[in-house]
């Protein structure tokens, strides 16, 4: 019940679904209503141009995003291991057919602890995720697409675990500390997500009692962002990124 709802709450948190929703009102409205259809259509027309200043999205991520700092390079050694956290992959239906590997905009959760474990070989590396739609295409999971990664990047693989099962940031956490055990509350470990989602994601862990280093990655805000910036296609997409976590972060800590 609870996976069907975040899949739910992807659902409802983009822009484009509650525009939509308000112009279907206004069409069936025309005929009996015709003034407040059209104000209904022009309004949602007007906020869709609106949508496109990134700086309000932008504000939303960067404070999700600053929460958690970037851990010195001195400290990684002094880490058991790294989890790295599923979502760096696009639909497995592309490697279904041609084979590769398909990374998407987050692939820096794959490729920078690459580095530590090349400079550290003793640490080990657990990734998690299945795959984390509703209904299952491929039976493709994250976990395998993430096995084909590491081999074809020379990792030794008898330092990685694999996680294939979690569908959802609550069951990364509950499926990794079922993979470790005491290994999870005894031991830190470095856990590797985008920085937008690092948040919920830390929550989860420390819940089920793992001791993680947060290191975010995948940072999609600067500083600040002018306000003549201006991007529709990328600024909806930000809007979502935004409302999905804060609202993610809400849903998490009520269902706890």
């Amino acid at each position: 019940m609870f996976f069907a709802l975040s899949k739910l709450l992807s659902a409802i948190t983009q822009p484009l679904f509650w525009l939509g929703l308000v112009w279907a009102v206004a069409l069936l409205l025309l005929n009996k209503r015709r003034r407040t259809a059209l104000s209904m259509l022009w309004g949602g027309l007007g906020l869709l141009g609106l949508l496109g200043v990134q700086a309000a999205p932008d504000a939303l991520l960067r404070s999700l995003e600053d929460r958690y700092p970037i851990p010195p390079d001195a400290a990684i050694g002094q880490h058991a291991g790294v989890i790295v956290l599923g979502g760096a992959f696009d639909h497995p239906a592309s490697f279904v057919t041609h084979g590769q590997v398909p990374l998407n905009d987050s692939a820096e959760r794959m490729t920078l602890p690459l580095t530590w474990l090349r400079a550290h070989p003793a640490m080990g590396l657990v990734f998690s995720g299945g795959e984390g739609r509703l209904v299952g295409i491929t039976g493709v999971s994250e976990a395998e697409l993430a096995r084909l990664f590491y081999a074809e990047q020379g990792l030794d693989m008898a330092h990685v675990m694999l996680e294939s099962r979690s569908r959802s940031t609550r069951e990364n956490a509950q499926r990794v500390a079922e993979l470790l055990g005491p290994r999870c509350r005894e031991q830190r470990w470095l856990l590797v997500t985008s920085a937008w989602h690092m948040p919920r994601s830390v929550a989860e862990f420390q819940a089920v009692g793992c001791q993680v280093t947060p290191y975010p990655v995948d940072f999609r805000t600067g500083a600040d962002t002018p306000w003549t910036e201006y991007a529709l296609t990328e600024s909806l997409h930000r809007w979502q990124l935004a409302l999905h976590e804060w609202i993610g972060l809400a849903a998490y800590r009520l269902m706890r």
